[in-house]
């Protein structure tokens, strides 16, 4: 089985790469055509998973943490609200946190 979600993967991604709207046929057509039994559940699965997602960009941020793409959407939202000036000042409390934590005289390696 772990061959038929590999399958559907790469057709997925076949179709991102050509610009071509992800749906359960399209990636049922790529696997038959590759000769690899996927049940049509699996493909409809996956398809629902990345209907309205740009899979480029889902790859492209792949190594980003978690944290950047939620202060990246809540800068524009407070942008929006008027509160732009608002949003570095919390940034900044955080990062005071994180430089209180390292003068408590705890490391790594003492």
């Amino acid at each position: 089985m772990a061959s038929a979600e590999l399958a559907a993967t790469y057709a997925a991604l076949i179709l991102a790469d050509d610009g071509i709207e992800i749906t359960s046929d399209k990636i049922l057509a790529l696997t038959n055509a590759a000769s690899v039994e996927l049940e049509p559940i699996w493909a409809s699965l996956l398809a629902k998973a990345l209907e309205g997602k740009n899979l480029k960009d889902l790859l492209v941020n792949v190594g980003a943490g978690g944290a950047a793409p939620a202060a990246g959407a809540a800068a524009p939202a407070a942008a929006a609200a008027g509160g732009a000036a608002e949003a570095p000042k919390e940034e900044k409390k955080e990062e005071e946190k994180e430089e209180s934590d390292d003068d408590m005289g705890f490391g790594l390696f003492d």
